[in-house]
Protein backbone atom coordinates (compact mmCIF):
# COMPACT_ATOMS: atom_id res chain seq x y z
CA UNK A 1 0.00 0.00 0.00
CA UNK A 2 3.03 2.30 0.19
CA UNK A 3 3.01 2.46 -3.61
CA UNK A 4 -0.66 3.43 -3.62
CA UNK A 5 -0.13 6.11 -0.98
CA UNK A 6 2.87 7.56 -2.78
CA UNK A 7 0.92 8.02 -6.01
CA UNK A 8 -2.17 9.32 -4.18
CA UNK A 9 -0.15 11.80 -2.08
CA UNK A 10 1.89 13.04 -5.02
CA UNK A 11 -1.02 13.72 -7.32
CA UNK A 12 -3.75 14.68 -4.87
CA UNK A 13 -3.53 14.33 -1.12
CA UNK A 14 -0.42 16.43 -0.37
CA UNK A 15 -2.31 19.42 -1.68
CA UNK A 16 -5.63 18.39 -0.10
CA UNK A 17 -4.16 18.02 3.39
CA UNK A 18 -2.08 21.19 3.03
CA UNK A 19 -5.24 23.09 2.08
CA UNK A 20 -7.70 21.59 4.55
CA UNK A 21 -5.34 21.17 7.51
CA UNK A 22 -2.29 23.42 7.08
CA UNK A 23 0.42 23.76 9.70
CA UNK A 24 -0.86 27.26 10.42
CA UNK A 25 -4.07 25.74 11.76
CA UNK A 26 -2.41 25.09 15.10
CA UNK A 27 -1.62 28.80 15.53
CA UNK A 28 -5.31 29.63 15.22
CA UNK A 29 -6.02 28.09 18.64
CA UNK A 30 -3.24 29.53 20.86
CA UNK A 31 -5.48 29.70 23.92
CA UNK A 32 -6.42 26.05 23.85
CA UNK A 33 -6.15 24.24 27.19
CA UNK A 34 -2.94 22.23 27.63
CA UNK A 35 -4.66 18.86 27.34
CA UNK A 36 -6.15 19.86 23.94
CA UNK A 37 -2.73 21.00 22.73
CA UNK A 38 -1.27 17.69 23.89
CA UNK A 39 -3.97 15.79 22.01
CA UNK A 40 -3.28 17.80 18.84
CA UNK A 41 0.46 17.19 19.19
CA UNK A 42 -0.12 13.48 19.66
CA UNK A 43 -2.46 13.24 16.68
CA UNK A 44 -0.40 15.28 14.28
CA UNK A 45 3.01 13.96 15.37
CA UNK A 46 4.75 16.63 13.33
CA UNK A 47 8.25 16.01 14.69
CA UNK A 48 9.76 13.83 12.01
CA UNK A 49 12.74 11.62 12.61
CA UNK A 50 14.72 11.52 9.32
CA UNK A 51 15.48 7.84 9.86
CA UNK A 52 11.80 7.01 10.26
CA UNK A 53 10.14 5.21 7.36
CA UNK A 54 7.53 7.27 5.52
CA UNK A 55 5.50 4.36 4.19
CA UNK A 56 6.34 1.24 6.11
CA UNK A 57 9.64 -0.20 4.92
CA UNK A 58 9.70 2.14 1.94
CA UNK A 59 12.27 4.59 3.37
CA UNK A 60 12.60 6.37 0.05
CA UNK A 61 10.17 7.11 -2.72
CA UNK A 62 10.30 4.64 -5.55
CA UNK A 63 8.99 6.92 -8.26
CA UNK A 64 8.47 10.52 -7.18
CA UNK A 65 10.13 13.36 -5.30
CA UNK A 66 8.19 15.11 -2.57
CA UNK A 67 5.81 17.80 -3.80
CA UNK A 68 5.87 21.45 -2.69
CA UNK A 69 2.90 20.63 -0.46
CA UNK A 70 4.46 17.61 1.28
CA UNK A 71 5.60 19.50 4.37
CA UNK A 72 2.80 22.07 4.58
CA UNK A 73 0.15 20.05 6.39
CA UNK A 74 -0.41 19.49 10.08
CA UNK A 75 -0.75 15.82 9.11
CA UNK A 76 2.47 14.79 7.30
CA UNK A 77 2.68 11.75 5.06
CA UNK A 78 3.96 9.46 7.81
CA UNK A 79 1.10 10.32 10.21
CA UNK A 80 -0.96 7.20 10.87
CA UNK A 81 -4.27 9.10 11.04
CA UNK A 82 -3.61 10.64 7.64
CA UNK A 83 -2.65 7.23 6.28
CA UNK A 84 -5.86 5.73 7.66
CA UNK A 85 -8.04 8.44 6.11
CA UNK A 86 -6.27 8.26 2.74
CA UNK A 87 -6.36 4.46 2.62
CA UNK A 88 -10.07 4.48 3.42
CA UNK A 89 -10.89 7.02 0.71
CA UNK A 90 -8.67 5.50 -1.97
CA UNK A 91 -9.63 1.88 -1.31
CA UNK A 92 -13.36 2.65 -1.06
CA UNK A 93 -13.26 4.56 -4.34
CA UNK A 94 -11.25 1.78 -6.00
CA UNK A 95 -13.68 -0.83 -4.64
CA UNK A 96 -16.71 1.04 -5.96
CA UNK A 97 -15.14 1.68 -9.37
CA UNK A 98 -13.97 -1.91 -9.77
CA UNK A 99 -17.35 -3.25 -8.71
CA UNK A 100 -19.47 -1.00 -10.93
CA UNK A 101 -17.23 -1.20 -14.00
CA UNK A 102 -16.57 -4.95 -13.98
CA UNK A 103 -20.10 -5.93 -12.89
CA UNK A 104 -21.70 -3.58 -15.43
CA UNK A 105 -19.52 -4.88 -18.29
CA UNK A 106 -20.29 -8.46 -17.27
CA UNK A 107 -24.01 -7.70 -16.95
CA UNK A 108 -24.29 -6.06 -20.38
CA UNK A 109 -21.94 -8.28 -22.40
CA UNK A 110 -21.74 -11.65 -20.63
CA UNK A 111 -24.74 -12.24 -18.36
CA UNK A 112 -27.45 -14.51 -19.74
CA UNK A 113 -30.63 -12.42 -19.55
CA UNK A 114 -32.78 -15.56 -19.77
CA UNK A 115 -32.21 -15.79 -16.01
CA UNK A 116 -34.82 -13.04 -15.68
CA UNK A 117 -37.41 -15.74 -16.40
CA UNK A 118 -36.24 -18.02 -13.62
CA UNK A 119 -39.01 -18.60 -11.04
CA UNK A 120 -36.67 -17.48 -8.26
CA UNK A 121 -35.44 -14.26 -9.82
CA UNK A 122 -36.33 -11.41 -7.46
CA UNK A 123 -38.36 -8.32 -8.16
CA UNK A 124 -36.00 -5.33 -8.62
CA UNK A 125 -33.11 -7.70 -7.97
CA UNK A 126 -30.34 -5.72 -9.68
CA UNK A 127 -31.16 -2.53 -7.78
CA UNK A 128 -31.30 -4.49 -4.51
CA UNK A 129 -27.91 -6.07 -5.21
CA UNK A 130 -26.36 -2.71 -6.07
CA UNK A 131 -27.82 -1.06 -2.98
CA UNK A 132 -26.39 -3.70 -0.63
CA UNK A 133 -22.99 -3.83 -2.34
CA UNK A 134 -22.64 -0.03 -2.44
CA UNK A 135 -23.24 0.27 1.29
CA UNK A 136 -21.14 -2.79 2.18
CA UNK A 137 -17.95 -1.88 0.31
CA UNK A 138 -16.85 1.10 2.48
CA UNK A 139 -17.60 -0.84 5.68
CA UNK A 140 -15.55 -3.80 4.44
CA UNK A 141 -12.74 -1.35 3.61
CA UNK A 142 -12.90 0.19 7.09
CA UNK A 143 -12.61 -3.25 8.68
CA UNK A 144 -9.64 -4.02 6.43
CA UNK A 145 -7.66 -0.81 7.19
CA UNK A 146 -5.79 -2.35 10.19
CA UNK A 147 -4.34 -5.00 7.87
CA UNK A 148 -3.23 -2.32 5.41
CA UNK A 149 -1.58 -0.34 8.21
CA UNK A 150 0.25 -3.42 9.50
CA UNK A 151 1.51 -4.05 5.96
CA UNK A 152 2.44 -0.41 5.58
CA UNK A 153 4.52 -0.35 8.76
CA UNK A 154 6.58 -3.39 7.95
CA UNK A 155 4.87 -6.25 9.77
CA UNK A 156 4.18 -8.29 6.63
CA UNK A 157 6.52 -10.05 4.20
CA UNK A 158 5.68 -7.76 1.30
CA UNK A 159 8.75 -6.59 -0.60
CA UNK A 160 9.66 -4.56 -3.68
CA UNK A 161 13.25 -5.27 -4.77
CA UNK A 162 13.71 -8.35 -6.96
CA UNK A 163 17.06 -10.02 -6.35
CA UNK A 164 18.56 -13.34 -5.31
CA UNK A 165 17.85 -12.68 -1.64
CA UNK A 166 14.11 -12.63 -2.38
CA UNK A 167 14.20 -15.54 -4.81
CA UNK A 168 14.17 -13.52 -8.01
CA UNK A 169 11.56 -13.89 -10.73
CA UNK A 170 11.07 -17.60 -10.05
CA UNK A 171 9.74 -16.76 -6.59
CA UNK A 172 7.33 -14.21 -8.05
CA UNK A 173 5.94 -16.77 -10.51
CA UNK A 174 5.42 -19.27 -7.70
CA UNK A 175 3.58 -16.68 -5.60
CA UNK A 176 0.53 -16.80 -7.88
CA UNK A 177 -0.40 -20.49 -7.48
CA UNK A 178 0.66 -20.32 -3.83
CA UNK A 179 -1.68 -17.39 -3.18
CA UNK A 180 -4.56 -19.10 -5.00
CA UNK A 181 -4.14 -22.39 -3.11
CA UNK A 182 -3.71 -20.74 0.30
CA UNK A 183 -6.69 -18.41 -0.05
CA UNK A 184 -8.88 -21.09 -1.60
CA UNK A 185 -8.32 -23.24 1.48
CA UNK A 186 -8.95 -20.37 3.89
CA UNK A 187 -12.10 -19.19 2.15
CA UNK A 188 -13.50 -22.71 2.03
CA UNK A 189 -13.38 -23.12 5.82
CA UNK A 190 -14.55 -19.56 6.52
CA UNK A 191 -17.39 -19.86 4.02
CA UNK A 192 -18.45 -23.22 5.40
CA UNK A 193 -18.40 -21.80 8.94
CA UNK A 194 -20.64 -18.97 7.75
CA UNK A 195 -23.24 -21.61 6.92
CA UNK A 196 -23.51 -22.67 10.55
CA UNK A 197 -27.10 -21.74 11.47
CA UNK A 198 -26.22 -18.97 13.95
CA UNK A 199 -23.66 -17.29 11.66
CA UNK A 200 -25.74 -17.87 8.55
CA UNK A 201 -28.77 -16.11 9.97
CA UNK A 202 -26.80 -13.10 11.25
CA UNK A 203 -24.17 -12.66 8.54
CA UNK A 204 -24.38 -14.82 5.43
CA UNK A 205 -28.10 -14.90 4.68
CA UNK A 206 -28.13 -11.46 2.97
CA UNK A 207 -25.84 -12.81 0.25
CA UNK A 208 -28.05 -15.87 -0.22
CA UNK A 209 -31.04 -13.67 -0.85
CA UNK A 210 -29.87 -13.94 -4.46
CA UNK A 211 -30.86 -17.48 -5.46
CA UNK A 212 -30.40 -16.63 -9.13
CA UNK A 213 -27.49 -14.21 -9.23
CA UNK A 214 -26.46 -11.38 -11.50
CA UNK A 215 -22.89 -9.99 -11.62
CA UNK A 216 -24.04 -7.22 -9.25
CA UNK A 217 -24.53 -9.87 -6.54
CA UNK A 218 -20.76 -10.38 -6.44
CA UNK A 219 -20.17 -7.87 -3.64
CA UNK A 220 -23.69 -7.79 -2.22
CA UNK A 221 -22.79 -9.11 1.24
CA UNK A 222 -23.32 -8.20 4.81
CA UNK A 223 -20.05 -6.24 5.27
CA UNK A 224 -18.81 -8.45 8.13
CA UNK A 225 -19.47 -11.52 6.00
CA UNK A 226 -17.52 -10.00 3.10
CA UNK A 227 -14.68 -9.03 5.45
CA UNK A 228 -14.41 -12.52 6.92
CA UNK A 229 -14.20 -14.07 3.46
CA UNK A 230 -11.48 -11.62 2.47
CA UNK A 231 -9.27 -12.45 5.47
CA UNK A 232 -7.14 -15.10 3.69
CA UNK A 233 -6.10 -12.46 1.14
CA UNK A 234 -4.77 -10.23 3.90
CA UNK A 235 -3.29 -13.01 6.03
CA UNK A 236 -1.24 -14.51 3.19
CA UNK A 237 1.53 -11.82 3.05
CA UNK A 238 2.10 -12.16 6.80
CA UNK A 239 3.15 -15.78 6.31
CA UNK A 240 4.69 -15.80 2.85
CA UNK A 241 6.85 -13.34 0.89
CA UNK A 242 4.83 -11.49 -1.75
CA UNK A 243 5.94 -8.83 -4.19
CA UNK A 244 4.04 -5.56 -3.80
CA UNK A 245 3.01 -5.38 -7.46
CA UNK A 246 1.87 -9.01 -7.33
CA UNK A 247 -0.16 -8.14 -4.24
CA UNK A 248 -1.96 -5.29 -6.02
CA UNK A 249 -2.53 -7.47 -9.09
CA UNK A 250 -3.91 -10.37 -7.05
CA UNK A 251 -6.08 -8.04 -4.97
CA UNK A 252 -7.63 -6.80 -8.24
CA UNK A 253 -7.88 -10.30 -9.71
CA UNK A 254 -9.93 -11.69 -6.82
CA UNK A 255 -12.46 -8.91 -7.32
CA UNK A 256 -12.71 -9.82 -11.02
CA UNK A 257 -13.10 -13.49 -10.11
CA UNK A 258 -15.84 -12.71 -7.60
CA UNK A 259 -17.83 -11.02 -10.36
CA UNK A 260 -17.14 -13.85 -12.81
CA UNK A 261 -18.52 -16.61 -10.59
CA UNK A 262 -21.77 -14.67 -10.26
CA UNK A 263 -22.21 -13.86 -13.96
CA UNK A 264 -24.51 -16.76 -14.86
CA UNK A 265 -22.52 -17.65 -17.98
CA UNK A 266 -21.48 -21.29 -17.71
CA UNK A 267 -18.48 -21.53 -19.99
CA UNK A 268 -16.61 -24.19 -18.04
CA UNK A 269 -17.64 -27.57 -16.73
CA UNK A 270 -14.12 -28.19 -15.51
CA UNK A 271 -13.98 -30.64 -12.56
CA UNK A 272 -11.19 -28.61 -10.91
CA UNK A 273 -12.11 -24.96 -11.46
CA UNK A 274 -14.84 -23.56 -9.22
CA UNK A 275 -16.44 -21.43 -11.92
CA UNK A 276 -19.84 -19.79 -12.34
CA UNK A 277 -21.66 -23.11 -12.72
CA UNK A 278 -20.29 -24.46 -9.42
CA UNK A 279 -21.12 -21.24 -7.62
CA UNK A 280 -24.61 -21.19 -9.10
CA UNK A 281 -25.15 -24.59 -7.51
CA UNK A 282 -24.07 -23.07 -4.21
CA UNK A 283 -26.69 -20.31 -4.47
CA UNK A 284 -29.39 -22.72 -5.62
CA UNK A 285 -28.77 -25.56 -3.19
CA UNK A 286 -27.00 -23.72 -0.34
CA UNK A 287 -24.91 -26.50 1.23
CA UNK A 288 -22.51 -27.29 -1.61
CA UNK A 289 -19.48 -25.82 -3.41
CA UNK A 290 -18.07 -23.47 -0.77
CA UNK A 291 -14.74 -23.04 -2.56
CA UNK A 292 -13.61 -19.86 -4.29
CA UNK A 293 -11.18 -20.92 -7.02
CA UNK A 294 -11.08 -24.72 -7.09
CA UNK A 295 -13.21 -27.70 -6.13
CA UNK A 296 -10.35 -29.29 -4.15
CA UNK A 297 -11.55 -28.56 -0.63
CA UNK A 298 -15.19 -29.27 -1.45
CA UNK A 299 -14.13 -32.69 -2.68
CA UNK A 300 -12.01 -33.32 0.41
CA UNK A 301 -14.76 -31.97 2.69
CA UNK A 302 -17.58 -33.92 1.03
CA UNK A 303 -19.44 -30.77 -0.02
CA UNK A 304 -18.83 -30.89 -3.77
CA UNK A 305 -21.88 -31.07 -6.04
CA UNK A 306 -21.40 -31.41 -9.76
CA UNK A 307 -23.25 -28.67 -11.69
CA UNK A 308 -26.49 -29.80 -13.32
CA UNK A 309 -25.91 -30.80 -16.93
CA UNK A 310 -28.86 -28.64 -17.98
CA UNK A 311 -26.91 -25.50 -17.04
CA UNK A 312 -24.68 -26.05 -20.08
CA UNK A 313 -27.55 -26.46 -22.55
CA UNK A 314 -29.19 -23.10 -23.29
CA UNK A 315 -32.45 -24.73 -24.39
CA UNK A 316 -32.79 -27.06 -21.41
CA UNK A 317 -31.71 -24.33 -19.01
CA UNK A 318 -34.91 -22.36 -19.69
CA UNK A 319 -37.21 -25.37 -20.05
CA UNK A 320 -40.13 -24.98 -17.63
CA UNK A 321 -39.97 -28.61 -16.47
CA UNK A 322 -36.26 -28.35 -15.76
CA UNK A 323 -36.75 -25.08 -13.88
CA UNK A 324 -39.61 -26.49 -11.82
CA UNK A 325 -37.58 -29.56 -10.87
CA UNK A 326 -34.73 -27.23 -9.88
CA UNK A 327 -37.06 -25.03 -7.81
CA UNK A 328 -38.63 -28.00 -6.02
CA UNK A 329 -35.23 -29.30 -4.90
CA UNK A 330 -34.03 -25.81 -4.05
CA UNK A 331 -37.10 -25.09 -1.91
CA UNK A 332 -36.69 -28.33 -0.01
CA UNK A 333 -33.10 -27.45 0.90
CA UNK A 334 -33.86 -23.76 1.47
CA UNK A 335 -36.65 -24.55 3.94
CA UNK A 336 -34.28 -26.74 5.94
CA UNK A 337 -31.64 -24.00 5.97
CA UNK A 338 -33.82 -20.91 6.41
CA UNK A 339 -37.35 -21.89 7.39
CA UNK A 340 -40.14 -19.73 5.94
CA UNK A 341 -39.23 -17.57 2.97
CA UNK A 342 -40.33 -14.13 4.16
CA UNK A 343 -37.44 -12.06 2.79
CA UNK A 344 -37.82 -12.52 -0.96
CA UNK A 345 -40.32 -11.07 -3.43
CA UNK A 346 -40.14 -12.88 -6.75
CA UNK A 347 -40.99 -11.50 -10.17
CA UNK A 348 -44.57 -12.49 -11.02
CA UNK A 349 -45.53 -14.32 -14.20
CA UNK A 350 -47.36 -11.25 -15.47
CA UNK A 351 -44.26 -9.09 -14.96
CA UNK A 352 -42.11 -11.62 -16.81
CA UNK A 353 -44.40 -11.47 -19.83
CA UNK A 354 -43.89 -7.71 -20.01
CA UNK A 355 -40.13 -8.09 -20.15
Amino acid sequence: MDLVLEVADTYLFDRVYATLLPKTFKSLIPEAPPFISNVIDTITNTTHNPSKEIYGLNSHYHFFDETVYSSLSLLPRYNIIRQTITLFLVTSLFGWLLYFIVAALSYHFVYDKSNFNHPRYLKNQVSLEIKLASSAIPVMVLLTIPWFLLELHGYSKLYYNIDESTGGWKAILLQFPSFILFTDCGIYFIHRALHWPSLYKKLHKPHHKWIVCTPFASHAFHPVDGYFQSLPYHIYPFFFPLHKISYLFLFTFVNFWTVMIHDGEYLSNDPVVNGAACHTIHHLYFNYNYGQFTTLWDRLGGSYRKPDEELFDKDKRVDKKVLQKQVNLMEEIRETVEGKDNDRVYVSTAEKKKQ
